[in-house]
């Protein structure tokens, strides 16, 4: 049994009464399919106070770029009737079931052109969809925005704090992430305390409460110190390993350069003259022993035995990591901080100003250093997510603005509950991604 052309189309376009399909015009000059879109009603409910049995006052014309129809690009086309509503005396238009007011393109087409945003730069999503790529940012900003604005953060007891750049070497932001949910909580422009201060006015404002937040780790800076110290009080600050073994590597560098620049024939005589040996000794004092190849094992042998103030500044590195390794072994908090104490005693009397300074840093903050020996909550995670936040920088060449920037990063890394689904998955995980981002809209349209 035939179906005819508009009826069949109806149906696909998911339409129902008194919307219909009326005319199907497909040019294959223009590689390019459009859909009439007709609603045959004579009365309709106001759609601004919701009295039914209203009068049609006009219709406007409007235009959807709808989803691809194989290889042609697709197009809705209706006259949008404006209801005159004899009780609440407004002209206003209806809103059509496929779209959101005022957009040009359908919820469908704006879902995949999201599901594209997250794992594609957005330049080249819009390319694909082959539209203008300011036109995908304010529909990602849109969605964003509203899904951020119905998700809740209830319940988020421990938090992550750090930086990360927009552009290299300035524009920082501080991203906030809830560490045992594992997802992107809050993100604004700047690192100073005040960005804390802001997080908790966002926690409020997302059911959050700040008083249960019982712990957030970070790195030493005295801003988030500050920030965390003021505005979250009850929070208990922790260190992770990350940081502080970050900071140690950065005292070894330090104590390395220095020794290159100004005693090179010593560092040649003690190690050899090849230049691949030379070079290989950086990555051989940053790894990790068990991990160093051949070459890298060679090279860290010769250093051990020399006298080089390298030596001493990986000695002390690896001692750090060692102290590490067995405060988490022992899960005592007496042993961690003596063992510490022991080791920020030796970097004092060693006589490298960059491990000096760290020694002095570590004593200054030696609590929280101990605390995030113990506790095993670690920012990795925040570092890891900082790490994919630059790669996508870098596959998008950049970003205009910050605010760019934060958007595809809410996108990407807050698990949003309330984004239209991808229109490719099963119907049923669509469709209910179309019903949540519809709730709270106007009911569906109903003829009087």
């Amino acid at each position: 049994m035939s179906v005819a052309v508009e009826t069949l189309f109806t149906s696909a376009l998911g339409l129902q009464a008194p919307w219909m399909v009326s005319r199907v015009e497909l040019d294959t000059t223009k590689r390019r399919i459009d859909f009439e879109v007709s609603c045959d009603a004579k009365k309709l409910p106001c759609p601004a106070c919701g009295v039914n049995g209203q009068g049609i006052h006009d219709r406007v014309r409007r235009d959807w770029r709808h989803l691809d129809f194989f290889q042609f690009e697709a197009w809705l086309h209706a006259d949008v009737p404006r209801v005159d509503c004899s009780a609440c005396g407004k002209t206003t238009a209806v809103e059509v079931p496929w779209a959101r007011p005022g957009s040009g393109f359908t919820l469908l087409f704006e879902a995949l052109g999201l599901s594209l945003c997250q794992s594609l730069p957005v330049a080249q999503a819009a390319s694909l969809l082959r539209v203008n790529a300011r036109r995908l940012w304010r529909r990602i900003e849109h969605y964003v925005g509203t899904a951020r604005a119905r998700q809740t953060m209830d319940g988020v007891k421990v938090i992550g704090i750090d930086e990360t750049s927009i552009r290299r070497g300035h524009d920082y932001v501080t991203v906030v992430h809830d560490l045992e949910a594992k997802r992107l909580l809050f993100m604004t422009e700047g690192s100073d305390h005040k960005s804390v201060t802001e997080f908790k006015a966002d926690l409020v404002a997302h059911g959050g409460n700040p008083d249960e937040i019982r712990h957030a780790c970070m790195d030493m800076g005295a801003a988030y110190i500050k920030g965390v110290t003021e505005a979250l009080p009850q929070a208990q600050i922790s260190f992770d390993r990350f940081h502080v073994i970050a900071l140690a590597n950065e005292a070894m560098d330090e104590v390395r350069r220095e020794e290159m620049r100004e005693q090179p024939e010593v560092v040649r005589a003690a190690l050899g003259t090849q230049r691949k040996t030379i070079q290989g000794l950086m990555w051989g004092m940053r790894g990790n022993p068990a991990d160093w190849n051949r070459d890298q094992i060679n090279t860290m042998h010769r250093l051990q035995r020399s006298n080089l103030k390298s030596a001493r500044a990986w000695r002390l590195k690896e001692g750090l990591r060692t102290v590490y390794s067995v405060a988490v072994q022992s899960n005592c908090a007496q042993t961690a901080e003596e063992m510490l104490k022991g080791w920020i005693s030796w970097a004092k009397r060693c006589r490298l100003e960059p491990f000096r300074r760290l020694a002095t840093t570590l004593k200054e903050r030696l609590p929280g250093v101990v605390r995030g020996m113990l506790d095993g909550r670690s920012n990795a995670y925040v570092e890891a997510m900082n790490g994919m936040l630059q790669q996508t920088k870098r596959a998008a060449r950049g970003f205009r603005t910050v605010k760019n920037f934060v958007a595809i990063a809410y996108l990407r890394m807050s698990r949003l509950k309330h984004l239209p689904q991808n229109p490719l998955r099963p119907a049923a995980s669509r469709d209910q991604g179309i019903k949540r981002y519809r709730a709270g809209r106007q009911v569906p349209l109903k003829t009087a």
